[in-house]
């Protein structure tokens, strides 16, 4: 079974408490998402392999530790996943970037497919799949089963938010998937949307309705 990291600091919650706030506009929403996206980041590279190196400071060699040559890869949702990607590339900016359109039916719920584009290599790369609400799990399920299809294995999934519902459909669907989020939140209402959640994350985002 995946395992589900909240990662609960301090920062991450402070800005959270802003991005739910429904007085927060585009422009300050847009940065407190990528702000967080680049403290996420930090725990979901938090296993990355290093290797010693030696490098010469100013004063004597010294025996330094490195990436082990790992590659990444980070993977968005559209459209709402574009929000968090530069805020993780700020932090490994050589990863390359692959997009995922899915959009949810609204009388269904369920995810319908219209793009997918990925790198190459994705099968040598540790991915990081990003949307910002993982609600139903619909979408996320989806993004991860069309990375599988296309050969990736080593996968993560990042959100802001989720619902206990959304989390019980990707370990269902996905079990080697580990999540990570800043907050599991009450539950879904009857529209699929997290309550107490922060609305529509792409609307908030592009400043759209």
């Amino acid at each position: 079974m995946s395992k589900v990291h909240i990662i609960d600091h301090p920062l991450i919650q402070h800005k959270l408490s802003f991005i739910r706030n429904v007085e927060t506009g585009p422009k300050d929403f847009r940065e407190l998402v990528e702000e967080v996206a680049t403290l996420l980041a930090y725990e979901v590279t938090r296993d990355m392999p290093l290797e010693e190196v030696t490098i010469q400071t100013p004063l004597a060699p010294a025996r330094c530790k490195v990436i082990s040559g790992k590659k990444v890869g980070v993977i968005p949702i559209l459209r709402a996943g574009l929000g968090m990607t530069s805020g993780i590339l700020k932090l490994i900016p050589t990863a390359k970037v692959g997009h995922i359109g899915v959009y949810r039916d609204p009388e269904t719920l369920k995810p319908v497919e219209y793009y997918c584009k990925l790198p190459p290599d994705v099968a040598e790369r540790d991915l990081i799949l990003i949307d910002p609400m993982l609600a139903t799990g619909g979408s996320a399920v989806a993004g991860i089963g069309f990375i599988k299809q296309r050969g990736g294995r080593n996968i993560k999934l990042m959100c802001l938010i989720a619902a206990p519902e959304g989390i019980a459909a990707v370990q269902a669907a996905h079990p080697d998937v580990d999540i990570y989020v800043a907050a599991v939140d009450e539950r879904l209402n009857s529209h699929g949307y997290i309550v107490p959640g922060l609305g529509d994350a792409g609307d908030r985002l592009f400043g759209t309705k």
